[in-house]
């Protein structure tokens, strides 16, 4: 969100024609430059109010910030979390809150995340009504071990199992040639 750009803007200046400082001297007199320096302040003035605003951020505020922000979204860090992947789960909190009902979105907030292209499934035939069963591929599960129980502890269903089944996906290669086939038929008739 650009804040600048939302915030109302400061009027220009306005003053008298007799106090212009132009209009009844030869060259620029005093109250033209008053009035510049006047305006330059209402403008910083304005700058200050905006900046915290735009420190909103969490891929880019600081450190302390971001602690605030995380706690304002009930995100806590967990043990060797790196700062880049913190400050994502921070900045996509509330959208990734909204995802968390649905498979569609669970999907999505572990795209969101970095950890690729999962497949749940939930409520398999033969099987217990609240397993859920989350497939992804080994690199990704021992990548992302900490981030994936935090997730799931922190959107997950209640009253559901989480179980991982590891696939590991074979990337097929076919090429097609074309094919020149030529045939003859022959009918044979046997006369008596």
């Amino acid at each position: 969100m650009e804040h600048k750009q939302q915030a109302p803007a400061l009027p220009e200046k306005t003053v008298p024609w007799w106090m212009d400082g132009k209009t009844l001297a030869d060259n620029l007199k005093e109250p033209h430059f008053l009035a510049n320096g006047v305006m330059n302040f209402w403008q910083r003035i304005r700058g200050w109010a905006i900046w915290p605003l735009e420190q909103l951020d969490p891929l880019s505020c600081s450190a302390r910030l971001l602690t605030v922000l995380a706690w304002d979204r009930d995100i806590t860090q967990f043990e060797g979390e790196p700062s880049s992947l913190f400050r994502k789960r921070v900045k996509f909190a509330f959208i990734n809150a909204k995802d968390s009902g649905e498979t569609a979105g669970f999907i999505r907030i572990f795209q969101r995340l970095g950890v690729g292209v999962v497949e749940i499934d939930e409520r398999v035939p033969e099987r217990d009504w609240d397993i859920i069963t989350i497939r992804l591929s080994d690199s990704q599960l021992s990548e992302n071990h900490e981030l994936l129980a935090t997730l799931i502890q922190h959107y997950g269903r209640t009253c559901r199992r989480y179980e991982f089944q590891v696939i590991n996906p074979v990337y097929l290669h076919m090429t097609a040639s074309p094919i020149d086939w030529e045939h003859q038929c022959q009918v044979a008739v046997l006369e008596e």
